[in-house]
């Protein structure tokens, strides 16, 4: 039989027990708001721009968004390839990319190589340019997109081939244009890291400078 000073004893022992469990919630619920807020401001906010402000004081160029500049205007970007489609000029690669080489719809055709019109549109373009070019074999990458649309290089197989036309357009020798693009043919990165290429936009912008 529970005596008076027993029930006493029971109910304050359950007073302080849902005390603690109060306490307790409480304090999780502190403890994740804060939590959230602390990670928030060191990852969401210092530590982007702890690494931005890193990035423009080792590289200032390509944080930049590696833009080429000339007379103080900005006429592209060494990441983004351009629309070259005259003779006088070197072309990038196709591109998927919205109507070509837009940057705000970076993509590929996403069509598989099995593909009837994709096949078709290659093989069309092969034998045009093969037939400009006395039936010589045609590189890959001058008749295929990149992933993104918007590859800025082409490798120099591709511009070796387009040498002859650039060269009778620009009315220069051969043997000048070949210089111009192994002077600025990327190399591998420690000899063994991506493949060589040449980026379109800066040699077309040489280019220009040796026909003035």
């Amino acid at each position: 039989m529970t005596t008076v000073q027993e029930e006493h004893s029971i109910h304050g022992a359950s007073r302080v027990s849902h005390g603690d469990d109060s306490a307790a919630h409480h304090s999780v619920w502190k403890t994740a708001i804060l939590y959230t807020l602390v990670t928030t401001v060191l990852l969401g906010l210092g530590y982007p721009l702890l690494m931005t402000g890193v990035a423009f004081l080792l590289f200032p160029h390509q944080a930049a968004g590696s833009l080429i500049l000339r007379n103080g205007q900005v006429i592209g970007s060494e990441l983004i390839a351009q629309s070259f489609t005259s003779d006088k000029y070197f072309h990038p690669r196709p591109s998927a990319a919205g109507n070509g080489y837009d940057a705000t719809s970076s993509s590929g055709s996403n069509l598989a190589q099995s593909n009837k019109a994709l096949v078709t549109r290659i093989q069309g373009d092969i034998d045009k340019l093969a037939a400009e070019n006395g039936g010589k074999p045609v590189p890959i990458d001058m008749v295929t997109t990149s992933g993104s649309g918007l590859d800025p290089d082409i490798t120099p197989d591709n511009a070796e081939y387009q040498i002859p036309r650039v060269a009778k357009a620009r009315g220069i020798s051969e043997d000048q244009l070949r210089n111009l693009v192994q002077e600025h043919t990327t190399h591998r990165q420690l000899g063994f890291l991506g493949e060589p290429r040449v980026n379109v936009l800066e040699l077309n912008l040489a280019l220009d400078g040796i026909s003035k």
